[in-house]
């Protein structure tokens, strides 16, 4: 059964901010290849050191690009396991909320409880048995590291989209041109 009234609202907001969040991914992306080619005139990293800037966008691009990704599929199917990050909390571990959320100390988002309910994270940071202690950043890293071939399949997917999507402007630009020249 799918949400009603305020929540439809809420979950149409969530689809698009996550959707504006994938497009800033795949910009970073994009991004961080341009400057690798423009720094060094390959797409082949050779030196890490020489490539760190745009090394560091193409990775970040990429986390924003899947975690966003999830997001928009959560909202728009209603998934709860898609919308929340599976078992962590704060992106080290809880203690990153520290004095940082709800009015009540040692308070963290209701998010990183092991059981879900309202209010369940007021007071319980330092309460292993009803939050998550793990980092989100953990958690991704190993779920990228598990999915590594399908990480590498969809950047060759985007690249090839990017590439044919080139490739196409140049052919409409020559024909906008060869345009010109007739008349």
């Amino acid at each position: 059964m799918g949400v009603e009234g305020r929540m439809k609202c809420v979950k149409y907001l969530l689809f698009f901010f996550n959707f504006i969040f994938w497009l800033c991914g795949l910009a970073l992306v994009v991004l961080g290849v341009l400057v690798q080619v423009a720094l060094h005139s390959t797409v082949v990293i050779n030196n890490v050191s020489a490539s760190s800037a745009p090394l560091v966008l193409i990775v970040v691009g990429v986390i924003v690009f899947f975690i966003a990704f999830f997001g928009c599929c959560g909202a728009w199917k209603e998934s709860y396991c898609m919308v929340t990050m599976l078992k962590c909390c704060g992106v080290t571990n809880a203690t990153d909320w520290k004095g940082k959320f709800g009015s009540v100390k040692d308070s963290v988002p209701d998010s990183c409880c092991i059981n879900v309910t309202a209010g369940c994270g007021q007071g319980a940071m330092g309460d292993a048995l009803k939050i998550h202690q793990t980092g989100c950043e953990t958690v991704v890293e190993k779920l990228l590291k598990k999915n590594i071939m399908w990480v590498i399949v969809a950047a060759l997917v985007l690249a090839f989209l990017q590439i044919m999507g080139i490739i196409f402007a140049c052919m409409l630009m020559g024909g906008i041109r060869s345009g010109y020249e007739v008349m």
